[in-house]
Parts: structure tokens; sequence; C-alpha cells
């Protein structure tokens, strides 16, 4: 990786782009440490308590950066971005014309681009309405009407700002723009959490506790590298075909299929719906009765907890799998091009092979991001530390720092080859 970087440097155009990306990732980090006008950030922290992670709120907290704690400008970070493509992709399969759209190339994902942008101001500002409205007069110092639309006007510009950032990014710079905002946000977080392991370690007496820990990391972070970048390749022979004196096909290719297919997106869609009835509890004070114990029931750390964050992270993986990968569409395209697995017949056959393959495959992925995801929750209650640093982070930064290299690297081997012509 690290010498990807250095060659890259080398490149003046990528060089650029690189700078260009750095550039941007100091812009947000700015941006994360400037706070909202008349707002008191002690009331949010405060919700916080000791713990780092508190539920749907840090993880919301970690994917801005720690903004949504301090209260700054990004605290809504990137995530209504993220929702309101969530709700396209899944639109796209419910409304026929958004499903032609898609497939009417560049300027159906121009279109489908532009009503994102206008869902993620919307969602933005509801939330942002929400916070500022839901918190009420403890959260400001003098709470009135023109602070509410200050801090309403600042949170939701702050995730308009971060989106135009991430378009820039995916275009001027290296890599995909908003997944680069939340990997940059996560990271920065780790300076923090290693403060928290050697004072553990010092102060506390837990050494070897913590140097277990960081092996099991260690550990972690290879079985997540090659999570991402396992795939099951279905081969696919083309047969030849006469068009006036030319011929066409007879090659041979497959199609990828990714053991984690579905990314980081169950492991999200389950702890969100999860910690969902508890960080709503947390803004009307501590729950008592049955509703109490309804709380605990759902937590994480608890048995029961872990056991139905298990079985939502396997049903999110196959439901979004079932969304952006569909068998038939890839039969079809395999059969008008007279494409065909070898050994299976073209049409319904290849449909029932591609969807066997892909249901293992899934329940695959599916039961390694489940492990992932629990284990930072595990080591936690084994070594009673508070373990800051979550699998949802992990696989994030894991995945968007593999997917940027592999960028990089493609477009160092594209200049090499139009060097090598130009020569």
């Amino acid at each position: 990786m690290f010498r990807t970087l250095r060659d890259a440097f080398k490149i003046p155009d990528l060089r650029k782009k690189i700078i260009y990306t750095m550039l941007m990732f100091f812009a947000i980090r700015i941006g994360a440490h400037i706070r909202i006008p008349l707002i008191n950030p002690a009331v949010v922290q405060n919700m916080f308590g000791n713990a780092d992670d508190a539920g749907l709120l840090g993880m919301f907290d970690a994917f801005s950066g720690g903004a949504f704690k301090d209260m700054t400008l990004f605290a809504m970070g990137i995530t209504p971005y993220i929702t309101s493509s969530i709700i396209m992709n899944l639109l796209t399969i419910a409304i026929p014309k958004l499903e032609e759209m898609q497939k009417e190339g560049e300027e159906g994902r121009k279109k489908i681009a532009k009503i994102t942008r206008y869902g993620t101001i919307v969602l933005a500002l509801l939330q942002s309405v929400a916070i500022s409205i839901g918190l009420g007069r403890s959260l400001f110092y003098d709470y009135n009407i023109f602070s509410v639309i200050i801090a309403v006007t600042a949170m939701t510009a702050g995730t308009a700002f971060l989106m135009w950032v991430g378009e820039q990014i995916t275009v001027k710079g290296v890599g995909n723009g908003i997944s680069l905002i939340i990997f940059i946000n996560i990271i920065s977080r780790l300076p923090f959490g290693t403060k928290k392991l050697y004072q553990l370690a010092t102060a506390s007496n837990k050494l070897i506790p913590v140097i277990i820990l960081l092996i099991i990391y260690v550990l972690m972070v290879t079985f997540v590298v090659l999570i991402q970048l396992g795939e099951r390749r279905i081969p696919v022979q083309y047969a030849k075909r006469m068009q006036g004196r030319k011929v066409y096909g007879g090659q041979s290719t497959h199609i990828p299929l990714k053991v984690n297919m579905a990314g980081v997106i169950p492991v999200i869609f389950a702890s969100s719906l999860l910690q969902f009835p508890g960080t709503i509890t947390q803004f009307f004070g501590e729950p008592s009765g049955w509703w109490a114990s309804v709380i605990n029931f759902l937590k994480i750390t608890s048995i029961s907890g872990a056991l139905i964050y298990f079985v939502f992270i396997l049903f999110f993986a196959y439901f979004y799998t079932s969304i952006i990968f569909n068998p038939i569409e890839v039969a079809n395209n395999m059969k008008k091009n007279g494409g065909f697995v070898p050994g299976i017949r073209p049409g319904k056959p290849t449909v029932d092979y591609l969807s066997n393959v892909l249901n293992k495959i899934v329940l695959i992925g599916a039961l390694a991001l489940a492990l992932i995801a629990l284990l930072p929750v595990i080591l936690s209650n084994v070594f009673n530390m508070n373990v800051t640093f979550g699998g949802t982070s992990l696989i994030i930064v894991v995945g968007v720092a593999l997917e940027t290299i592999k960028q990089i690297e493609s477009q160092m081997v594209m200049r090499h080859y139009k060097g090598f012509l130009n020569a």
C-alpha cells in the first residue's frame, strides 16, 4: 500500500489528485471543530454519559468524526446522504419509472443523483429540526425561534457542504468521495481510542488484556481484508457468432460474486433498528417499568440483544443483496449476448444455479459480518473494557482503504499504458 502511494506521487497528475483529496480532508476536519452558535454542547455530551459508544448516537458520532457530540457545523455528517442513497436504491426497485431512469445510462444516473441530492437536503433539514426541537430548551443557551433557525441552517448547510466535497473528491481527487469522508471521520477518532487504551494499560493494570486486544484487532483487520477481497468467479463462455464478415464472441470470462456483496449496509441497518428504541428513550429520560425491560432485552451487550442483532444482520444481508444483484436479469443478459455457464443450460437453469451460488456466498459473508460486528462487544464484556473502535467502523475503514488503493493502482496502470503508446 505504501509503495503504491509512493509511486503515485511520482506521477504529476495523480499527485495533484492526492493532494487535492488531502486538502479536502483538512477542510472537513476544520469544519468538524467549528461549533454552532448559541448551542450548549454539554447537553449532547451528557447524553453519551461516560461511555463512548452510546448505541445509535455513538455510531452517528463516529460517522461524523466526533462533530455530533461537540455540536459543530458538521454535526449531521454525511449520514443524510447515505440514507437518501439507500432510499433511492429501494425506490428504483419499487417504482418502475425510476427503474427505467436507471437504465437510461449516464443521463439517467445524473437524474437519480440529482434527486438523491434533494433528498439529502430534505432529510438533513428534518433531522436538524428534530434535534433542535426535540432537545428543546436544554440544548440552547437562549431558546427562541432565532436560535433554532440558526442551528437548523448551520447543520443543514454543513451536510450540503460535505455532500459537495464528496462529489468534488470523486471527480477531482482519488476514490469515492462520500466513502472517504466517513473514512477520515472514523480515522480521526483513532488517537482518542489509542489514548484510552494507553490509560487502561498504565492506570488500571490491564496491560495483558490490552495487548491481547490489539493482537485480536490485527487478526480482525486481516480477516476483514480477506472477506472484502474474497469472491466467487462464475465462468461464462460466449459462443462465436457471425455478423457480416466479422466473427464475434468465442471468449471466456467470469462473473465475480463478492463474498461481502452487501458491504457494511446490513450491519448499519441491523444496529440502527435494534438501538432505535433505546436512542429515542434517551431524549425522554430514564426508562421505567416494562419499557425498561424491553430496552435491556434489546441491548447488544445482552445475550438476547446479541442474538437479535445476529439475526438482523443475516436478514439484511440477504435483503440488500437481492436488491443489488438480480440473477434473472444477469441470466437474461447472458442469453441475449450468447453467453452461458459451462455445463448449465441458458434460461431458468442458469437462474437457479446463480441463485444457489449466491445464497451460499451471502450466508458466508453475513456470518463473517456478524462475527466482526459482535466481536468488539464480546471483547468488551470479557475484558471489562470499553472498546471504542467497533466492527462497523473496522469494515468501513478497511473496505474504503482497499477500494481507494485499487483505484490509484488502476489509474497508475492506465497512465503506464498511455506513456507506452505515446512513446
